[in-house]
Formats: C-alpha cells, sequence, structure tokens
C-alpha cells in the first residue's frame, strides 16, 4: 500500500519536493527557532504519512508534521 503525503494544503508530495514553513516552529532540543516562509529543500518521506525528514540550513536530521508545511512550487 502505497502512503499519499499531503501538505496543509492537501497537494500531494514526493520525494525531493521542496516545502515552505507555514509558522515559526522550535526545534526541540535546539536553541533554533524556524521561521515563517523557511524554504526546506530536497525533503525524504518517511512511512508515517504525517512526518517527513529533512535538513534545514542550521539543523541536520530534522523530523517536521506536514500540517506545518506547504509545497513549493
Amino acid at each position: 500500500m502505497e502512503i499519499k503525503v499531503k501538505d496543509s494544503n492537501g497537494a500531494t508530495l514526493a520525494e525531493g519536493d521542496s516545502v515552505q514553513v507555514i509558522k515559526d516552529l522550535k526545534v526541540k532540543g535546539t536553541s533554533v527557532t524556524l521561521k515563517r516562509g523557511t524554504v526546506i529543500k530536497n525533503i525524504h518521506l518517511t512511512d508515517d504519512e504525517e512526518n517527513i525528514e529533512c535538513n534545514a540550513e542550521k539543523v541536520k536530521g530534522l523530523v517536521l508534521k506536514t500540517c506545518f508545511l506547504k509545497k513549493v512550487s
């Protein structure tokens, strides 16, 4: 069964897509805050349709919830 991963607007996300953060997010375990509008490139899909893995500028190995992301076309 293939997992359909969707962003906050319902757009389907694919491996390697770019996404944008739709609200400021504090990264647990660090003092870093991902600001609204931050673009994250080359996402990696996980087995969970609500989470993606990615690397941001300041933090590597992040897992983000798709409800805080929107696809960048």
